[in-house]
């Protein structure tokens, strides 16, 4: 279709051009000839190309199914767990490569019970990627739960929940043994005892290895076990184990350690537990071999103890009564404050007075004797009390 068209105005880059029935429409100045001004006619004839348009459908489409293909159809999946190994206070989880298609990773956790363990580190040995974890410090036979969380660029996605179960201290079936340098007779004995308690042997130190049983530190492997914190026994320990019919500690066993600390002989554990308590059932013993304080009072009977002024019986001696301490003595009675008199001048009559000894004075030092009766115990006279059947004067004149 051919289109003629005027010229109304040119500008840098756009001219103003005009139809026949005054519509205006800007155009390219670029792709008008040169030598054109306002005024100017020009033909410009319009055709469609269907097969340019083909081919640009075509490749929009081939875009947009790659795109597709690429983002559409692939996601993330969800972690696979699952147990490798379990001893009696650790277990060996793994899981299948991550698939994550376009998306990045951004952290892997490890979730026990419900609450976040820690998280997972990426890392690879020999040119592989680890994919598995051990977890230890747990209790013995008891029952764990354990799931992954996945977070990615495209999203979280979540395991499925693992329930495992330590083992008992008679469950030899966890422990993995990997041999060291040992003599070809040792060697074949340590195999030997490995499957009789129905534990595993692998030739290499590896993440669900237990104990590395060697007669001497030296190569690779032990070097490994030294790194990843596994134990380094002696063939001895196997063996521990299966006359033990459990697991035994390793404190024993160590290279170089000493051998008393090793327990010796079937059942030793239990003998050591049931010896424990034997101090204790001996000391009952003794203790009901002594005699109580009540039994020591009811063979010595208590000593008779008169009172001053009763009858003593006809039985008792001076030796039957307790004898006191100086402690236990009461103090002694103070002196009696003497009144001062004068003197007084007798005549000679009264100085002599009767011959028979019956004067006043006898018979005021008579009243003033202390008589049997008021005796106290021990045959000690008490010293009469003032104003008791006597006067302040002969009282004074029985304490000078």
């Amino acid at each position: 279709m051919l289109i003629s068209l005027t010229v109304g105005k040119v500008d840098a880059g756009v001219a103003v051009l005009l139809t026949e029935d005054k519509r205006l429409i800007e155009f390219p100045s670029i792709l008008l000839p040169p030598s054109i001004t306002s005024g100017s006619i020009v033909d410009i004839t319009v055709k469609r190309n269907p097969d340019l348009e083909e081919s640009n459908q075509a490749s929009f489409a081939k875009l947009q199914s790659s795109i597709l293909q690429t983002y559409g159809l692939k996601s993330p999946s969800q972690p696979s767990l699952r147990l490798r190994n379990a001893t009696q206070t650790s277990i060996v989880l793994e899981w299948s490569p991550l698939e994550l298609a376009t998306a990045t990773i951004r952290s892997l956790s490890l979730f026990r019970n419900g609450a976040k363990a820690g998280l997972i580190p990426r890392y690879s040995r020999d040119g592989e990627e680890v994919l598995a974890t051990k977890v230890s410090g747990l209790a013995v036979d008891t029952e764990y739960t354990f799931h992954l969380v996945l977070r990615t660029s495209a999203g979280t996605y979540t395991s499925t929940k693992l329930a495992v179960r330590t083992q008992k201290m008679t469950d030899l079936t966890g422990i993995t043994v990997t041999p060291g340098p040992l003599p070809p007779p040792l060697k074949q004995s340590l195999m030997g005892a490995v499957e009789r308690i129905g534990a595993k042997l692998v030739d290499g130190v590896r993440i669900d290895t237990t104990h590395f049983v060697c007669t001497e530190g030296r190569g690779r492997e032990w070097e490994r076990a030294l790194e990843m914190n596994i134990p380094v026994v002696r063939p001895e320990w196997v063996e521990g184990c299966e006359r033990e019919g459990r697991i035994v500690g390793v404190r024993g066993y160590y290279l170089g350690a000493d051998p008393k600390l090793r327990n010796v002989g079937p059942g030793a554990s239990a003998q050591q537990v049931q010896q424990s308590p034997r101090p204790q059932a001996s000391r009952q013993e003794s203790q009901r071999t002594l005699p109580t304080r009540d039994a020591q009072n009811e063979q010595q009977p208590s000593p008779v103890t008169p009172f001053p002024g009763a009858e003593r019986p006809a039985d008792f001696s001076s030796e039957d009564m307790p004898r006191q301490s100086e402690a236990d003595e009461p103090p002694p009675m103070p002196p009696a404050k003497d009144t001062p008199h004068e003197p007084s001048v007798s005549s000679p009559s009264e100085e002599g007075g009767s011959h028979d000894g019956t004067n006043e004075e006898d018979g005021d030092e008579a009243s003033g004797a202390v008589s049997p009766e008021e005796e106290g115990p021990g045959g000690e006279e008490k010293p009469p009390l003032p104003g008791v059947g006597q006067s302040q004067d002969n009282y004074s004149e029985v304490q000078l």
